[in-house]
């Protein structure tokens, strides 16, 4: 059996006050006016319910500030409080979010050497930020860059790769262990003759990495270059045969390994 419950009945802010103080204003004005008179009865009644009325409205003021506060100290602390996760939400909020794109494979030989150049970049990113001498952040930076495309050259001629893992083995992790010592050094907020003498030297070892780094990556396009100059140069010799070398816009002067490697790609080409 279902119990019935009664809606709750709103009571009016001030009702029993205003009727208190009718009885009141009524029996202190009654012991001072003679109420069997007409004008008497009527002044106290008349001043009995102005008093009821305006005790009543000033009970409503009150009762409906506090009302308001309590609201406002309701909302702020449902503000506060963490919000609670069902689990049939937690599943669908789960559920709507995309996984995240996976990364870009370029074969078992690449894939570690570019890794290990984004977490050597992103340390030296790190010191960058650390190191306040803006020289020496300068250097950081082309430091940086260069490694940057070192290491992308992987992507771009795979056989250059043996020359790019000796450059990441030794050459990058011994820079970036200097530029740490130069952080720490940095980091004590003192001079000293060991301190600055040290900090000195890696500073002027900085270029010198800076040039070696770029030497590394030209090295790198040493079979680009051959390729390019041998082509080059069966093409003057193919031009030449067919009697249509006008001018010296295809004029090199190989080298002797990339002439003899030209003229015997240009004897196959014509013999074809």
């Amino acid at each position: 059996m279902e119990e019935t419950v009664l809606p709750r009945r709103n009571r009016r802010p001030g009702g029993a006050g205003s009727i208190y103080s009718f009885i009141v204003t009524w029996l202190v004005l009654s012991m001072f006016l003679p109420l069997y008179r007409v004008w008497g009865l009527f002044f106290t009644g008349g001043a009995a319910l102005g008093m009821a009325w305006l005790f009543g409205r000033l009970s409503g003021k009150n009762a409906a500030a506090a009302e308001k506060n309590k609201r406002e100290r309701r909302e702020q602390s449902e503000k506060k409080a963490p919000r609670v996760v069902k689990t049939d939400e937690l599943k669908q909020e789960q559920a709507s979010v995309s996984p995240a794109a996976p990364k870009k494979s370029y074969g078992p030989e690449i894939d570690p050497i570019i890794e290990e150049g984004n977490r050597a970049l992103a340390e030296m990113g790190r010191l960058y930020q650390s190191i306040k001498d803006p020289e020496v952040r300068g250097k950081i930076n082309e430091l940086m860059r260069v490694t940057d495309k070192i290491t992308q050259d992987a992507i771009a001629d795979p056989s250059d790769i043996p020359k790019i893992r000796k450059f990441l083995n030794y050459y990058l992790p011994t820079t970036i262990k200097l530029l740490n010592a130069y952080d720490r050094m940095d980091a004590q907020g003192i001079q000293g003759e060991n301190l600055d003498k040290s900090m000195k030297s890696i500073n002027e070892m900085l270029d010198a990495a800076i040039a070696a780094f770029k030497k590394q990556l030209d090295s790198l396009f040493a079979n680009q270059a051959l390729d390019i100059e041998t082509e080059i140069q069966v093409m003057n010799t193919m031009l030449a045969r067919e009697g249509l070398a006008g001018g010296k816009d295809f004029e090199i002067k190989p080298t002797g390994g990339a002439a003899a490697q030209a003229a015997g790609a240009g004897e196959t080409r014509t013999a074809n």
